[in-house]
């Protein structure tokens, strides 16, 4: 069983009952909640604060899968560490594993968790924790106050596109197992992955001006969420979306190509949910009309060369507006498509000019389960 732990306190010296204070419309804390309860894989989600103002906040929002329950005084003092609430909750609480989720963190999606949680479950892996990817240059100041360059060579400064950068922990969530918590006394250890998250997750609110910073992020989001709601066709290119973009070829000379499963799935998910799904690719082949088949989509278009008057003609065949499509692609000639629609998005591995035209940026690449990611974040 797995079990999320929201630790609140009420005793934020920055912001005064931060956690309850409204932020988007909601108090802090519902955001995080939500998140979890809204996650497939999470069974239960508690709550554990040393506030009453908190505790009947938390249960007015009336969410079932929610428990909210007692923090002692001892784990919520200025100088207690969150590590003393968890293991106080681990004692008293049955579960196999925990996912530790920070209040503080309102940009945190169950789809997130989903995928912590699907990191968590791979063959050796003991703990996850979410991280955010960032291209700065970082120094140390000497106690002579000298600096010196800790992660490049300031002799031969790279590019931005070509810096690997650094990945920080944003805080909205750890998973471990309960035995290693308490072996441990930690909310890591053993063989750790890492999650990463947007960028824009890298903000914790902790003072008033990262709250300023958090909501505008947070409004916008709700705002691009709304219209994920009114989507009633779904589109997306092949190669490069569906497949990693690769042309293998046998000794015989075919072409064959690598699909994922979980894309499938998401296409029948769509489907449940009344939404109509095709494919438009600049490419004419067997394979992807095979493809197609198999994915039981309304619509196949091959050897597309102008893919946005296909775009306009499905739309029109189905009296359904372009604020109601949407798309995913990989490479220039999805950009016109991509900006046309109410919601765009691409793989992980999509052209740079892509990625500045998008909704939503996948985490996976191209024939990695991206699709189904990006129709996960579209249905839920």
């Amino acid at each position: 069983m797995i079990t999320a732990f929201i630790p609140v306190r009420g005793g934020s010296k920055s912001i005064p009952l931060k956690n309850i204070k409204e932020i988007a419309g909601k108090p802090l804390v519902y955001w995080t909640v939500k998140a979890a309860c809204d996650c497939p894989a999470i069974d239960k989600v508690y709550v554990a604060t040393d506030s009453e103002l908190i505790r009947d906040t938390v249960c007015g929002f009336k969410i079932p899968k929610v428990t909210v329950i007692d923090r002692s005084s001892e784990t919520a003092t200025d100088t207690a560490s969150t590590e003393s609430a968890m293991i106080e909750f681990a004692k008293q609480h049955d579960f196999d594993d925990i996912v530790l989720i920070q209040a503080t963190s309102p940009l945190l999606t169950s789809g997130d968790l989903m995928e912590g949680v699907r990191l968590y479950q791979e063959e050796d892996v003991d703990s996850v924790l979410s991280v955010v990817e960032q291209k700065r240059f970082h120094w140390s100041i000497d106690e002579a106050g000298f600096a010196h360059a800790l992660n490049y060579d300031y002799t031969r400064r790279p590019r931005r596109q070509e810096f690997n950068g650094n990945f920080v922990e944003n805080g909205a969530f750890y998973i471990t197992s309960k035995d290693r918590l308490l072996q441990a006394k930690n909310r890591m250890s053993g063989n750790i992955k890492a999650y990463v998250m947007p960028q824009d997750t890298y903000f914790e609110i902790d003072e008033p001006s990262d709250w300023i910073i958090v909501e505008n992020l947070l409004q916008k989001r709700i705002l691009e969420e709304r219209k994920w709601k009114d989507i009633k066709i779904f589109l997306t290119d092949c190669d490069g979306c569906l497949t990693d973009g690769g042309m293998y070829y046998t000794e015989n000379g075919d072409e064959i190509k690598k699909f994922n499963a979980r894309d499938g799935m998401g296409f029948q998910l769509l489907r449940n949910k009344g939404i109509r799904t095709g494919i438009i690719t600049g490419e004419d082949r067997a394979l992807n009309k095979a493809r197609a088949e198999k994915l039981k989509v309304d619509e196949i278009y091959q050897g597309a060369r102008d893919k946005m008057s296909v775009l306009k003609e499905i739309c029109e065949k189905y009296r359904i507006k372009m604020s109601e499509a949407a798309y995913v692609g990989d490479d220039r000639n999805d950009i016109e498509c991509l900006k046309a629609v109410g919601f765009s998005a691409c793989p992980a591995d999509a052209e740079e000019e892509v990625r500045k035209n998008v909704n939503y940026i996948a985490k996976r690449k191209g024939g990695e389960g991206a699709v189904r990611e990006i129709i996960e974040r579209i249905i839920n």
